[in-house]
């Protein structure tokens, strides 16, 4: 995981194609606890669920996660609540994962680990 949180996500312009299962699977073994889904429209992506004792903690959560995806230019899909946040990941102009999703995830799990 922290050679992948030390990583700087790269824009995608749709100039690549997305990653095939194998290449999932190989990333996927990088991060915690993520699941990959696929979808007709978004195709394959990231999305985890996160637990906390109250609004607050779930909010401040999200927070710092909009934070870092401010700074690596690379913004999930977000859920909260009382008590959980849900994050989705994956690159909409691929359609698919890519590198930058799985860099993103795991500098999420670096902060959700704190």
């Amino acid at each position: 995981m922290s050679d992948l949180a030390n990583k700087k996500c790269v824009p995608c312009e749709g100039n690549i194609p997305p990653f095939s299962i194998d290449e999932i699977h190989q990333y996927l073994k990088k991060v915690d606890g993520w699941e990959v889904l696929e979808d007709k429209i978004d195709g394959f992506h990231l999305i985890k669920s996160f637990k906390f004792d109250n609004f607050l903690e779930s909010q401040e959560f999200v927070n710092k996660v909009g934070e870092i995806a401010e700074s690596e230019g690379h913004h999930p899909d977000l859920w909260f609540g009382w008590g959980y946040a849900r994050i989705k990941i994956f690159t909409h102009a691929i359609k698919g994962l890519a590198e930058s999703d799985f860099i993103l995830a795991a500098k999420i799990d670096k902060i959700s680990n704190v």
